[in-house]
């Protein structure tokens, strides 16, 4: 009762109507997912070299102009899209990629694999630095603290690890029955780890003891992904779904422990969420599995701005720079870059 009831939609939720994006392509009439007034990007015609030969499953920030990104490939790249190069490219896992990361105090780019490894990289050298070892099953999430010292780990095989980055010793574990871990991130500025699963929980844990403080109150779908905003004071969840059933993202206030906004307007799963760097005001990020990226109003829970990339596949991740760049992970067409501008989500290209 309790996960239904928190996954029911609020029918005035994101229901102002946001400014549609054109790029390079003409308005269609019924777009895959769109009404007569959507506009539909498709780039199935033009000349784009991918990075990646197989799905984009993972982005992570590094800094504007730069990409860097995952893929079933078994390769992590890092790409230059003001340049249109290729900086560098790592390989080294036996199995997929699910995860990239990167460490800005070191300098180093982490990676999770479903070879149940997670390796650390270094620029200019395609070998793998060192590992972390442990898990039993693919490896579906990794975060790093503030100073870069803790690595946290979440698995399949429904654990959450915690590692001593320097060392690559693993100081404690946490195992859970039926928690497989879909994502999890640090909370800044405390003592803090927040965790989704297929359990359709969403944990807190005490970084100190690795034990879990409390719970929200399970969604109705299974949690696909988390963010935490700047401040530490709000959590962002996306859910599973399907044929517009459930394909919301959650807002959660950690202060108070309780839901505080609904967003509803993806159609399918979505896949990938995140808080946008904007001083101004709280602004949230979605990808779905729809071939849509939207810009939600945290406080209102309005959307602001959305693009449908036509031809895409399921968009798998997405992440937001200061200077507007929005950068999301397809299947299909590697990962898009789009621009976020007066409320406007305009995509410029492909790579």
């Amino acid at each position: 009762m309790m996960g239904k009831l928190f996954s029911k939609r609020n029918k005035s939720a994101g229901s102002t109507r946001p400014a549609f994006a054109e790029a390079g392509s003409a308005i269609s009439s019924a777009g895959h997912y769109g009404d007569a007034n959507t506009k539909v990007i498709d780039s199935s015609s033009s000349n784009v070299k991918l990075q990646h030969s197989d799905a984009v499953v993972s982005l992570a920030l590094f800094q504007p102009g730069l990409c860097l990104s995952g893929s079933k490939d078994m390769c992590v790249i890092l790409y230059d899209y003001k340049d249109k190069r290729q900086a560098d490219k790592w390989t080294g896992h036996s199995n997929a990629v699910t995860k990239v990361l990167y460490g800005k105090v070191l300098d180093k780019i982490f990676s999770s694999s479903r070879d149940k490894t997670i390796k650390v990289w270094e620029r200019g050298n395609s070998t793998f630095k060192s590992e972390f070892v442990g898990h039993t099953l693919v490896v579906t999430a990794i975060d790093l603290n503030a100073d870069n010292s803790l690595l946290c780990s979440g698995s399949r095989d429904n654990s959450v690890k915690l590692w001593d980055v320097r060392t690559g010793t693993c100081l404690k574990t946490n195992s859970i029955p039926q928690n497989l871990v879909t994502d999890l991130k640090f909370v800044p500025s405390s003592s803090m780890i927040v965790q989704t699963g297929e359990d359709k929980e969403i944990r807190v844990f005490d970084l100190r003891t690795l034990q879990p403080v409390f719970s929200f109150p399970k969604k109705q779908y299974i949690q696909m992904c988390c963010d935490v905003s700047l401040d530490g004071n709000y959590i962002i969840s996306s859910s599973n779904g399907f044929s517009g059933n459930g394909c919301e993202a959650t807002l959660w206030d950690l202060r108070t422990r309780k839901l505080q906004k609904e967003f509803y307007g993806h159609h399918e799963a979505v896949e990938a969420c995140t808080f946008l760097p904007d001083g101004n005001r709280l602004l949230v990020a979605t990808a779905g599995r729809d071939c849509s990226v939207k810009i939600w109003d945290a406080q209102t829970a309005a959307c602001m701005a959305e693009c449908f990339l036509s031809g895409s596949g399921p968009l798998s991740s997405i992440v937001t720079y200061r200077d507007g760049s929005v950068l999301a992970g397809s299947f299909n067409q590697g990962v898009h870059l789009l621009s976020h501008q007066d409320n406007m989500l305009v995509k410029t290209c492909n790579f």
